[in-house]
């Protein structure tokens, strides 16, 4: 009986523990203008250089027309900010669409699963900020 309730409260900690790593470092994080009404979100999760490469040229294109873009990396994408090595220079192309106008942002808790507070190109905030750019952008495209 005691092994068997010392095994629960062995599990129930490290569940909560790790329950709460994954909204910790979101807490309290925030960069997104909440007044802000973006004609284009764009939210990238894909680990794959190109795929971000043609998110990031779309942001650009929009830019260009006059359409305000807000990006959100989270999730595999964030690694491609971190260490591309592709032949798709995503440093270069997200210095291009700063220029142009656009914002990119990235979650929090994603960086920290990476063990950094940096990530190349982003401005760091949270899932909450994410849930804003979804619910205030006219339109959102996912890749």
């Amino acid at each position: 009986m005691k092994k068997t309730v010392f095994s629960f409260l062995v599990l129930a900690i490290s569940f909560t523990n790790g329950f709460s790593q994954l909204f910790s470092a979101c807490e309290n994080v925030s960069a997104f203008d909440k007044s802000r009404k973006p004609d284009i979100g764009i939210v990238i999760s894909s680990g794959d250089a190109e795929t971000v490469w043609n998110a990031l040229r779309l942001g650009i294109a929009a830019e260009s027309k006059g359409d305000s873009v807000v990006v959100f990396v989270i999730s595999k994408a964030v690694d491609v900010f971190m260490k591309d090595t592709s032949k798709y220079d995503i440093p270069k192309t997200s210095l291009e669409f700063l220029k142009m106008g656009g914002d990119i942002y990235t979650c929090a808790t994603c960086a920290a699963m990476r063990h950094t507070e940096n990530v190349q190109m982003c401005t760091i905030t949270s899932i909450y900020d994410l849930y804003e750019i979804v619910k205030r952008s006219k339109k959102l495209v996912t890749f």
